[in-house]
């Protein structure tokens, strides 16, 4: 299992600190009871750590009318909406809830190139709140098909999640599961679809980033 780079960002840090941490600890306390709690939490907190910045395998040979899932986690919206920042038009809305325990690594979801891209200063409400999508911290891009169809992704910052990271820009020509982000520690994703796209996924459904297909255009 590879670590994503965003981890490798952040675990040297953590391990520094955790290490510091004890230290003082066993300076304070000694070889004693509290020491050994702060050595099993810090311990925890980097396995966590360890493994919430796992890079997982996406999929290959994605037809080219087929979306894949921008990201892990749960479907929690699946609804015709007014969108209101780039369409200015109904659209189906299928937006996916990233719990801590998810991979928060955000995959491009179909082949096209970056047409528009906004990052929105915002709230940090918890991510699986509607209200979340508008008001939050987000990032939109909009991706163009090579037969001129359009999909929104929207990346919403959550309750803990206070970085949002685009890799790719406008003017970017993208792949079925290239990395489009990464959202650090709970977060959520809306996509927003044409009218006539068949959504192949249900409410409650666990899916998986780059791999399982939501939408068939």
């Amino acid at each position: 299992m590879k670590i994503h780079k965003e981890g490798l960002l952040v675990i040297p840090w953590i391990l520094a600190g955790g290490i510091l941490f004890n230290g003082i600890v066993y300076f304070l306390s000694g070889n004693g009871f509290f020491f050994y709690l702060a050595l099993a939490v810090t311990s925890f907190f980097f396995i966590f750590n360890f493994w919430f910045f796992r890079d997982p395998q996406t999929v290959k040979g994605v037809e080219p009318d087929q979306v894949l899932s921008v990201a892990d986690g749960k479907v929690v919206v699946i609804e015709p909406v007014l969108e209101q920042e780039y369409f200015k038009e109904e659209r189906i809305q299928v937006s996916v809830f990233m719990s801590l325990f998810n991979v928060h690594i955000n995959h491009v979801p179909i082949a096209g190139e970056i047409v528009y891209q906004k990052h929105h200063p915002g709230r940090f409400l918890p991510a699986y709140l509607a209200k979340s999508s508008g008001n939050n911290e987000r990032c939109t891009s909009v991706i163009r098909t090579p037969s001129g169809t359009e999909i929104l992704v929207r990346q919403i910052a959550g309750i803990l999640a206070r970085r949002i990271v685009t890799y790719k820009k406008p003017g970017d020509v993208v792949k079925p599961a290239d990395e489009l982000g990464f959202i650090r520690y709970g977060s959520r994703i809306d996509l927003f679809f044409p009218k006539d796209a068949a959504i192949l996924v249900e409410m409650g459904q666990e899916v998986k980033g780059g791999r399982t297909m939501v939408a068939k255009l």
